[in-house]
């Protein structure tokens, strides 16, 4: 019998994976992540999203329901150095990142996969809407959800063959109200329990605040080289300009600001201004018009590619620039050993720095990269 290890978050999604692998006659090993770090318990209790205390005990109960052994696992400083160091250096610079691909990688699937493999496991398994499947190349990539309302392979796209061959996504083959029904008919605890939505570290989506707290007590001239806690740039105030270098007012500081935030610029133009662009060098936010915030060519590294080994020559895709982005045609080019370009064919609303770009061939995922 193969022994598989599931990622538990006490939500409805990782429950029924968990349902669904013991009806396939695995046997099944239930395991809550625990990643936060040294907060109060009402802060845990509120804040610990997908791996809080109340995440806990709603795994521990379905376990306990489907009769398989429960155990939670410390991540505290894996997750601290691949997730939360990430987040705020990637702020620090003027990035916009996206944590849950960083957990995804090296926290989730990484660390649990290689801790799970130490105790005798085959696989481990998640609640994530996705598929995997083994193409005739030999390769494993992700497939599109049966429900693309729901899907998730946006923020799977960095992971590795490894990785892939030894994991199990149940759910991908579901609608989100089929989920919920098993979850209903198998009695469990968290049928009706709703999803998570915020980032799971960042209260209140606070991020400007999280960041000033963090480097409170954190060193972050290791996360980011040439700063210092003095003030860096990212927390620091300055201008904004437009594209010819006009100042019109001043910002509270580069982290307050993502590419195509129109919302809390208190700039009064007369007319909807939107954020061009952050330039830490110069410590200035640019602003524009709406038809300014379009662009039809970005430049992407730290590439992984799935479905292809590696990418040559020109390829057509379908190209995603964020989680909610529908996805739109593309051409895409290698131009280093760790560098794309990618030309849509119509301007793209908000290309922004420190998001992943991942590129489709019809519902097979091809790899993706960070946007530069």
């Amino acid at each position: 019998m193969k022994k598989v290890v599931v990622g538990m978050s006490g939500g409805v999604d990782s429950s029924v994976a968990a349902y669904l692998l013991k009806k396939q006659g695995y046997d099944v090993i239930g395991v809550t992540m625990q990643i936060w770090q040294d907060e109060d318990v009402c802060t845990m209790e509120e804040n610990g999203g997908c791996c809080g205390l109340s995440a806990v005990d709603d795994a521990r109960r379905v376990s306990e329901v489907l009769d398989i052994p429960y155990y939670v696992m410390n991540f505290k400083k894996e997750f601290k150095e691949n997730v939360m160091d990430y987040f705020v250096s990637e702020y620090l610079q003027a990035r916009t990142p996206n944590p849950c691909i960083a957990c995804n990688r090296y926290v989730k699937w990484e660390s649990l996969l290689t801790r799970s493999i130490g105790i005798g496991a085959d696989y481990i398994a998640t609640g994530h809407y996705a598929r995997i499947v083994k193409l005739p190349n030999g390769r494993y990539t992700i497939k599109k959800s049966v429900t693309l309302a729901k899907d998730q392979t946006y923020a799977l796209y960095n992971l590795t063959q490894h990785q892939l061959a030894h994991t199990l996504m149940p759910v991908g083959e579901y609608s989100k109200d089929a989920i919920r029904e098993m979850a209903d008919e198998a009695k469990l605890p968290v049928a009706n329990k709703p999803d998570s939505q915020e980032i799971c570290f960042v209260a209140n989506n606070d991020y400007a605040g999280f960041i000033e707290e963090y480097i409170k007590d954190n060193d972050i001239s290791k996360l980011v080289p040439n700063l210092t806690k003095e003030r860096p740039v990212g927390l620091t105030p300055g201008n904004f300009v437009t594209p010819d270098g006009r100042v019109i007012g001043k910002h509270k500081g580069l982290i307050h600001y993502t590419v195509g935030q129109r919302k809390g610029l208190n700039l009064a133009m007369g007319h909807p201004v939107f954020v061009l662009k952050l330039k830490p060098e110069t410590n200035e936010v640019v602003i524009g018009n709406s038809d300014e915030v379009f662009s039809n060519i970005l430049y992407a590294n730290r590439l992984n590619f799935m479905a292809i080994e590696d990418l040559e020559g020109e390829m057509e895709v379908e190209a995603k620039i964020r989680y909610s982005h529908k996805g739109a045609k593309a051409k895409i080019k290698k131009i280093a050993d760790d560098e794309i370009i990618c030309v849509f064919d119509e301007p793209q609303r908000a290309i922004t720095p420190g998001q992943a770009v991942v590129f489709y061939q019809d519902d097979l995922l091809v790899g993706g990269g960070t946007i530069i």
